[in-house]
């Protein structure tokens, strides 16, 4: 299995280059680590653990701090209340509300207090520095990924068309998302029957609204671009309570254990594999830069902020396999359960 440490150290000549200086000292200090929601079980299981090792390498004398918010824009507001009052220099900040978080932003830099915003964006103001994946071409990928697949297949233009099961209306990432969606599939001939904001990216949303759509629209979906395996697992779930058989081809993101199994199982047709310990050690590095006194350098400049965007790969069944399992993101043993193990015979995956 690919460790932690071989990933940060992936990265490293990357990262490093962000920062100003060609030292940087191991200072102490306290930095906050402040996620949006608990539906997405990669905050606990990969965001979190990814930046704290990292911050254990490069500052064994900082204290950090790890709050998840739940989904809710008030518990957030007291975390990053809280973490400021315990004396927090660096808050890395994922926001529940994009828009909402401007005023998070302006409170912290009024007292000194640097903010990384980390996955998703704070359009409205300038944060002290911006990593993330890149999410428009997220959607792009997707899309176009599903959009080759029905081709392939010989699904017609003129016959049907796709729903699309949008991210949270208040997260700026899920509007990059859906933009390079929309991107994706302008000009593939392949019309959208409707389209869906997820609030709080909630599964059971999700699964309530495509039901609504199957009655609606039966055989003319021809396949669902959902913006995260989360939204294309609730997809999979209406289908499936629906009697479809097979389920169309459903997009994902973010290559969780449960994607990457409904890919197996031939339920969800891609997910998006992007390490989340990437770019939570890339959030690290910064903010020990800055409790040195260093600035960040970005890539580019996006919302008016220095920008670091890593690029994802589009996982099908065809590279899960070599791209997943092979490189030890994920194990076969954990993928392949129960009902599972057949797909994982004929992937050619062993436990």
């Amino acid at each position: 299995m690919k460790t932690l440490s071989t990933l940060v150290s992936s990265i490293s000549a990357i990262t490093l280059g962000m920062l100003s200086g060609s030292a940087m000292a191991a200072p102490s200090g306290t930095v906050a680590f402040l996620m949006p929601d608990q539906a997405s079980t990669r905050y606990e299981q990969h965001d979190f653990p990814g930046f704290k090792a990292t911050m254990s390498k490069l500052c064994p004398d900082c204290k950090v701090l790890y709050q998840n918010a739940n989904a809710d824009v008030a518990t957030q507001q007291q975390q990053f209340n809280s973490v400021i009052a315990q004396g927090a220099k660096v808050i890395v900040l994922d926001p529940v509300d994009s828009t909402a978080a401007a005023s998070l932003v302006h409170l912290a830099q009024s007292q000194g207090v640097k903010v990384i915003a980390y996955d998703r964006p704070v359009p409205s103001t300038p944060a002290d520095y911006y990593v993330s994946f890149d999410n428009e071409g997220i959607g792009r990928l997707i899309a176009q990924s599903l959009v080759q697949h029905l081709k392939d297949t010989g699904v017609p233009t003129n016959k049907g068309g796709l729903l699309e099961v949008n991210g949270s209306p208040t997260d700026a990432a899920a509007g990059l998302i859906k933009k390079g969606i929309h991107s994706g599939i302008a000009s593939s001939g392949y019309k959208t029957l409707a389209e869906y904001d997820t609030p709080e990216w909630a599964p059971p949303k999700a699964q309530q609204w495509v039901s609504g759509q199957i009655t609606r629209f039966q055989s003319q979906i021809v396949g669902v671009v959902a913006a995260n395996d989360g939204t294309a697992g609730g997809t999979v779930a209406a289908f499936k309570a629906a009697g479809v058989n097979p389920v169309p081809p459903v997009t994902g993101n973010d290559a969780t254990i449960a994607g990457l199994q409904l890919i197996i199982a031939g339920d969800q047709y891609n997910t998006i594999l992007k390490p989340s310990e990437t770019v939570a050690a890339a959030a690290a590095k910064v903010a020990v830069g800055f409790l040195s006194g260093q600035a960040a350098k970005g890539e580019t400049t996006l919302f008016n902020t220095p920008t670091q965007l890593f690029t994802p790969m589009v996982i099908t069944a065809k590279n899960l396999k070599a791209e997943v399992v092979d490189k030890g993101f994920a194990s076969g043993k954990t993928l392949c359960t129960d009902r599972y193990a057949e797909g994982c015979k004929k992937l050619g995956i062993t436990n």
